[in-house]
C-alpha cells in the first residue's frame, strides 16, 4: 500500500490540488513538504495532532519534512474557522510561544536521525528583512482581489458581525509567500494543512505557479470533530493540551479513552501510527464487544505514549487503575496527584489523626460518602468501603495519620467507583 493509499484508508485526504499528479511525483522518490503551526499560545493542543502526525507518516515514508513555526505569522493571526479578530501578540509572547512549541513538535517528529532529520524552520527569518514595498511589489502583485475575497475564511468573515481587518485578510499573501520561499530555498513540492486552510494553501500553489512556473501540490486533512458536530479536543475544562503541565499526561490518557464508541476507529485510523494490520481486529473486538473498550485502551496508550513518551503513559496507566480499585504500591506523589483532581475533596484537620484517631465511619460522613455514622457502619460491614483501596471490614477501624499517603492524603471509595479524597493539613 503507497502512501496516498494508507492516507485515503484513515480518511486523512479532505482536499489535493492535484491527487494524481501528486501519486506520480511521490512515486518518483522523496519530496519535501511542510506543515505550519501558529504559535498563537505557549501550547499546541490535540486539534494539532493532525498535522504533526501526517508529517511523521511522510517522514517514516522517506520523505523531507519542515515543520514551521509561524513567528511572523502568529503576529497577525489566521482568520480561517474564527469569528473574530485575535488579539495580537508581542514579539517577546511570540518568542516564548515558538520556543514552547519546538519542544512540542520534537516529541513526534525526528530531528535526530542522521538520514533523514526533520527540520524546523520559522517564517520570522525570512521575513524580518523585506520591506512593506517590496513585500506588495514581489508578492501582493500576483493576487487578484476578486479571488482573495471569494475565499471561504474571508467571505465568512465578511458576512459576520465583526467582519474582517486589512491585517487578518493579508494573512493568506503571508502564508502563500512562506511556500514560495521554502520553495525556492528548500525545493519544498507539498504543503499539508486542516481542510479550513484550503484557500491559503491554494494561495501558495497560485503564487509559486506564476512567478516560479515550478510544480507544487496542496493537501489537507479533514478538520475532526466528535459525533455531534462540536470541535474536537475540547472539554468541560477547556482544551486538552500537549503541555503536560496544562493537561496531564492522565487526563490526557483520559480523554482519549473516554472516546465515545462510535469514534473509536476512526480516531486509531487517524491519531495512531498503528498499521492497517493492527487496527483491523481491534476494530473487529470494538465491534463484537465495544463494553470491552479494547480499541479505547489501544488508543490511549498510542496516543499518550507518542505525545508524553512510555514513561509517562504507564503513571497514567497506574492513575487510571487506581480508580478501579488498583494497589497503590509503587505509585508516585505527582501520579496519585492527578486521580486527586479527579475526584471530590475535602480538607481534614490534622490534628484529628493524631495519637489514636478518628473513627472511619466518621470521617465517611465528613467525605460525603455516607449520610451517617450507622450507615456507614452498615456499608463497612458490609464490605463496601475501602481505605486507600484496601477494604476494611471493622466498623471501629480508627484512621490515623499512619495511614495517610504521602503524608497528607487518604482515599476513600464506596463501592466500585464512588471516591472521596481527605487532605490533611
Amino acid at each position: 500500500m503507497t502512501l496516498l493509499e494508507d492516507l485515503t484508508w484513515r480518511g486523512l485526504i479532505a482536499d489535493c490540488t492535484d491527487l494524481p499528479a501528486l501519486a506520480a511525483r511521490l512515486a518518483q522518490g522523496p519530496v519535501t513538504l511542510y506543515c505550519g503551526f501558529d504559535p498563537t499560545g505557549d501550547s499546541l493542543h490535540v486539534g494539532h495532532l493532525m498535522g504533526q502526525l501526517t508529517l511523521r507518516r511522510f517522514q517514516l515514508a522517506g520523505h523531507h519534512v519542515l515543520p514551521l513555526a509561524g513567528g511572523a505569522t502568529g503576529m497577525i493571526g489566521d482568520p480561517s474557522g474564527k469569528s473574530a479578530e485575535r488579539n495580537l501578540l508581542t514579539r517577546e509572547q511570540l518568542d516564548h510561544n515558538v520556543a514552547c512549541i519546538k519542544r512540542q513538535l520534537s516529541r513526534l517528529l525526528d530531528f535526530d536521525t542522521p538520514a533523514n532529520p526533520a527540520r524546523l524552520v520559522d517564517n520570522a527569518s525570512w521575513t524580518a528583512g523585506m520591506s512593506y514595498l517590496d513585500f506588495l511589489r514581489d508578492i501582493g502583485k500576483y493576487f487578484s482581489l476578486n479571488v482573495m475575497l471569494a475565499k471561504d475564511s474571508v467571505r465568512s468573515r465578511m458576512e459576520g458581525d465583526h467582519g474582517i481587518s486589512y491585517t487578518e485578510f493579508s494573512y493568506q499573501l503571508l502564508q502563500a509567500f512562506d511556500f514560495y520561499h521554502l520553495r525556492q530555498a528548500h525545493g519544498c513540492e507539498l504543503q499539508l494543512g486542516g481542510s479550513d486552510q484550503w484557500g491559503n494553501i491554494t494561495a501558495g500553489t497560485d503564487l509559486i505557479r506564476k512567478k516560479l512556473g515550478a510544480p507544487a501540490w496542496g493537501l489537507t486533512f479533514p478538520l475532526i470533530t466528535k459525533s455531534d458536530g462540536t470541535k474536537f479536543g475540547k472539554t468541560e475544562g477547556g482544551a486538552v493540551w500537549l503541555d503536560p503541565a496544562k493537561t496531564s499526561p492522565y487526563k490526557f490518557y483520559q480523554f482519549f479513552v473516554n472516546t465515545e464508541d462510535s469514534m473509536v476507529v476512526e480516531y486509531l485510523k487517524k491519531f495512531t501510527l498503528l498499521s492497517r494490520a493492527e487496527i483491523e481486529p481491534l476494530a473487529a473486538l470494538h465491534l463484537a464487544n465495544p463494553g470491552a473498550r479494547e480499541a479505547h485502551r489501544a488508543l490511549a496508550r498510542e496516543v499518550t505514549t507518542l505525545v508524553h513518551g512510555a514513561a509517562a503513559c504507564a503513571d497514567a496507566l497506574r492513575a487510571s487503575e487506581i480508580m478501579f480499585g488498583g494497589g497503590l504500591d509503587g505509585i508516585s506523589e505527582g501520579t496519585f496527584q492527578d486521580v486527586v483532581g479527579e475526584v471530590p475533596t475535602k480538607d481534614l484537620d490534622r490534628a484529628k489523626l493524631a495519637g489514636a484517631g478518628t473513627a472511619l465511619t466518621e470521617l465517611l460522613v465528613h467525605a460525603g460518602l455516607c449520610p451517617s455514622k450507622g450507615q456507614a457502619r452498615k456499608d463497612i460491614e458490609g464490605g463496601g468501603i475501602y481505605l486507600n483501596n484496601v477494604r476494611v471490614t471493622e466498623s471501629a477501624r480508627a484512621v490515623t495519620t499512619a495511614d495517610l499517603l504521602f503524608g497528607r492524603y487518604l482515599l476513600l471509595r464506596k463501592g466500585k467507583r464512588t471516591y472521596a479524597v481527605l487532605k490533611a493539613g
